[in-house]
């Protein structure tokens, strides 16, 4: 345990990232009840009614974490109002230079946090009054600024702020969450590990790709963003795994209407071979479809697994 994951009242010192179609209400609700903490995640795609809706699938008192992202929040303004109103533990915003919002956020006694991908992001979110960081590496699975490995991130973060931060970016075993805290991170910010829960929002298609793959094979790319139509900025592509899509299609710039019509058909089918999945480079350990709280087990240093993950 760490300060910082013992004063959100946890007992594991483990965030699962907010992840846009991955981390409805129900993965936040199981994560929490383990002990970790759990965040509903709205992505390109969030809008307030979606955030309403997954809040509405919580459990009676569920202590969860809300993730939006910059461009969103003040695309649709009612966005922030409906995060706070929830009373999230923590509230995450990423993507933005701008941190008006954590003066909100504070006024409702919420907590902040915003992922950063160097070491002036970190200072610039430190002075703004953030209350912490995730140091993301370029080794995390979805969007990001793929600008520095994980480890090297995290040391210039820690050496150049004075508030908590998180280490995010192929952190997949209990091995690895014991690394980063010794490393001086206030807790795993873990995303890959938690897609394959029954509880996330995963389609099946997207589960069954997640545990065959062997996490050598993601590559990074904006051609999903491109031919879905979301607006993601080109310098934060996604960390995905490599399907025939990517073999056909691997950049932005590549894309045409046949592009999208196969895309288009791979989503209708959910097809692993066309659909987009989102995973870091430490997707190879993922190799069951285990509940969260089993997630939670085996990601948490010192805790006996369950006889399922074991």
């Amino acid at each position: 345990m760490t300060p910082w994951s013992r004063a959100l009242g946890l007992s594991a010192p483990i965030v699962c990232a907010p992840m846009g179609g991955v981390a409805g209400g129900e993965l936040a609700s199981a994560v929490s009840a383990a002990g970790a903490l759990g965040m509903i995640g709205m992505g390109s795609s969030g809008a307030a009614e979606k955030l309403r809706a997954q809040l509405a699938l919580l459990a009676d008192g569920s202590r969860i974490g809300i993730g939006l992202v910059d461009w969103v929040r003040r695309r649709d303004a009612e966005l922030l109002d409906v995060a706070l109103a929830a009373q999230p533990v923590l509230l995450s915003i990423s993507f933005g230079d701008d941190f008006d919002w954590v003066a909100a956020a504070h006024a409702a006694n919420v907590s902040t946090i915003t992922q950063v991908a160097t070491v002036d992001e970190a200072r610039h979110a430190a002075a703004s009054g953030i209350d912490a960081v995730v140091a993301r590496g370029k080794e995390g699975g979805g969007h990001g600024r793929p600008l520095t490995d994980r480890d090297a991130l995290l040391d210039g973060v820690l050496a150049a702020v004075d508030i908590p931060v998180l280490a995010a970016g192929a952190i997949a075993t209990a091995t690895d969450v014991e690394y980063v805290i010794n490393r001086g991170a206030a807790a795993a910010w873990v995303g890959t590990a938690f897609a394959a829960c029954p509880e996330s929002l995963s389609s099946p298609g997207t589960r069954a790709a997640l545990i065959a793959a062997d996490g050598r094979r993601t590559i990074l790319t904006s051609a999903f963003d491109r031919a879905a139509g979301h607006d993601w900025p080109a310098d934060i592509p996604e960390r995905v795994l490599v399907n025939e899509f990517t073999d056909r299609w691997p950049s932005a710039a590549d894309i045409d209407a046949k592009a999208r019509n196969f895309l288009a058909r791979a989503d209708a089918a959910d097809d692993p071979n066309g659909i987009c999945v989102n995973a870091g480079l430490g997707v190879g350990s993922l190799t069951a479809a285990l509940s969260a709280a089993d997630v939670v087990g085996a990601l948490t240093p010192g805790r006996r697994p369950s006889a399922e993950t074991r």
